[in-house]
């Protein structure tokens, strides 16, 4: 559920009227809902009432400050693939002990900062890896506490780009090699094997890949059982799917009682890394349309947000819905919704129906709360847009939008291209 509704025709997130805030603060924009982003977290924290967990919010969804804090005073943790993510999550007064820290690619200063800050834990991806954490850690004479990342090679069943659980993948440690990694680690001075951890992919509409991925770590830790080797927490990531379309994904309840059904028997804590399912549908972008415009081939919707504003249409192929902020009687269209950007693939929406949206108005493209402002750039020079949070009745822009002084911040012309010609 979420808390973008109509009043009298008009759509409002909570108590605010969203073409408002337009007025207000002109468009594009990236547009939240406190209420649903907390009512999500809620949710999703309950399903896993009586079993030891931590919930951490996946932040490259969405890393807005105002966004992290929210979820970190319900009690959320974080994780984080990137140094910039744990600066982020630290402003935004997170317990470095709710922090887990996944990918592939950390570099020495980013281990460094994670060290110095205490985190959780590292969710090692590689053996290369492995060996730099204990290195790092014996140069700052701290310990750092581990986890190996396993890749099971699970099919989640969901888009290639966002499939991160099969051997072809770059993520994770294959399960087949696990235990001998595991064996090292222990041996390595400076760490403290403390986990095990998973993650196969994102917006994964059935339980099935979960539950083969719990079945698959469960065999590998009573291995480790053996050998002496006690893993304290199990971290099965996140991927939980949304409905952007007619996608019908388990509830959290259905897919918390199914874990924990799973786990009975496993002394261990669950760490679960949510993002989409919590703030995906909590926030929509809202647009302008500019033009109309006709050939030949096919209608043109033409709006002032673009592929550098929501890449994922363009990225993935992804359907967003598309709500008119203003409703009145309209047919409907096929057409394509494109933006101003210098490419072919500009477009919000592709061939497909949509209202006959007329120049001028408003359009809310909705549950683009998660992966969108965190992937949006400044292709073609354009200043990434406004996000703003509403609660109850007010509302909060929580990052101005950027000017084109921005634009060129850190930028500089040599002295010798200064010279006249």
């Amino acid at each position: 559920m979420h808390h973008f509704h109509y009043v009298n025709g008009e759509l409002y997130c909570e108590d605010v009227p969203v073409a408002l805030i337009a007025e207000k603060a002109g468009t594009p924009f990236y547009l939240y809902s406190h209420a649903t982003l907390s009512h999500h977290y809620r949710i999703f924290d309950a399903a896993f009432a009586g079993f030891p967990h931590l919930v951490c919010f996946a932040v490259k969804a969405n890393s807005n400050l105002a966004i992290l804090r929210t979820l970190i005073a319900l009690g959320a943790g974080v994780d984080i693939v990137s140094g910039g993510e744990l600066y982020r999550s630290l402003q935004a007064g997170v317990d470095p002990m709710k922090v887990v820290y996944s990918g592939v690619g950390k570099n020495e200063a980013e281990i460094r900062q994670a060290l110095r800050a205490g985190i959780l834990m590292f969710n090692i991806e590689s053996s290369q890896e492995l060996a730099e954490i204990s290195r790092l850690a014996g140069r700052l004479r701290t310990t750092a506490r581990i986890a190996l990342r396993i890749n099971p090679d699970i099919d989640p069943q969901t888009h290639p780009y966002i499939s991160t659980g099969l051997k072809k993948n770059k993520f994770g440690i294959d399960i087949e090699r696990a235990l001998q990694d595991y064996r090292r680690a222990r041996e390595l001075p400076h760490l403290d094997v403390v986990g095990a951890a998973c993650h196969i992919g994102s917006q994964i509409t059935e339980l099935r890949p979960f539950l083969e991925a719990v079945g698959r770590l469960k065999s590998l830790i009573r291995e480790l059982a053996k050998e002496g080797i006690a893993i304290r927490f199990l971290d099965l990531g996140g991927g939980l799917g949304i409905t952007y379309d007619r996608e019908t994904p388990p509830h959290p309840q259905e897919y918390g009682q199914a874990l924990v059904k799973e786990l009975q028997g496993l002394d261990v804590t669950l760490i679960l890394e949510p993002g989409r399912v919590l703030v995906g549908n909590a926030g929509i972008l809202v647009t302008r349309v500019h033009y109309t415009k006709d050939t030949e081939a096919k209608h043109f919707i033409i709006v002032d947000a673009g592929m550098n504003d929501l890449a994922r249409p363009s990225l993935y192929g992804s359907y967003h819905a598309l709500h008119p902020v203003v409703e009145r009687p309209r047919p409907e269209v096929e057409a394509s919704l494109v933006g101003p950007i210098c490419e072919s693939g500009d477009f919000l929406a592709k061939d497909r129906l949509m209202p006959a949206f007329t120049p001028g108005e408003l359009v809310a493209v909705m549950s683009a709360g998660a992966y969108g402002f965190s992937m949006s750039s400044n292709y073609n020079s354009r200043p990434r847009v406004a996000e703003i949070l509403v609660k109850d009745t007010e509302f909060y822009v929580i990052r101005k939008r950027e000017t084109y002084r921005h634009l060129i911040q850190g930028e500089a012309i040599p002295d010798f291209l200064k010279e006249a010609p």
